[in-house]
């Protein structure tokens, strides 16, 4: 159990039967009456985001969420098969587990899948990968010193904003939580 007063950023909690991760909090003593703890909560599973205050001595269970490394291998319609690196059992997930993460991972790439009481709710890509650019505009001489951008393709089909010096055809190297460009490979 873990009380109100003991929250702290990434923690996962239980409430009424669903998982919550807390994303943001404070400690409020006002100068009247009982202090309490402000916090903005997400539900792990649909996402939603919750602005939520709790008295300090408030206890929750913590929610015990594993995580493993798993293997995308392949996409069949909208599932997804991940195969765990120990077992080699092959897990099919939907296609709205998946979705963001899904734009920055190809085949054979390592992903953390999240799961709460042996049921998958989350996928996360590495958080940074290396891509191709299959469409952008070409490339001008001298395009170096201006710090634009223009949108390019990616090979999985998420679209950055990269230099105006990168062409098509280029490996970039990408942060999948900001989707921003970082450098070329």
């Amino acid at each position: 159990m873990l009380s109100a007063g003991e929250f702290r950023k990434g923690q996962t909690i239980e409430i009424d039967g669903q998982v919550w991760v807390i994303v943001d909090f404070q400690h409020v003593k006002p100068g009247k009456g009982a202090a309490f703890v402000r916090t903005k909560i997400k539900n792990v599973v649909q996402g939603n985001v919750l602005e939520r205050t709790f008295n300090p001595t408030e206890r929750y269970p913590k929610a015990h969420v594993e995580s493993k490394t798993m293997e995308y291998l392949y996409q069949d319609g909208d599932l997804y098969y991940f195969m765990d690196l120990e077992t080699y059992e092959q897990v099919p997930l939907n296609h709205d587990l998946v979705a963001d993460a899904m734009l920055y991972v190809k085949e054979n790439t390592n992903v953390d899948v999240k799961f709460f009481k042996g049921q998958a709710f989350s996928v996360e890509a590495p958080n940074f990968v290396e891509l191709a650019i299959t469409e952008t505009d070409p490339g001008v001489k001298g395009d170096t010193a201006t710090g634009g951008t223009k949108p390019a393709t990616l090979e999985t089909g998420a679209v950055v904003n990269v230099p105006l010096f990168v062409n098509q055809g280029d490996i970039i190297r990408v942060d999948t939580r900001s989707g921003e460009y970082m450098s070329r490979v």
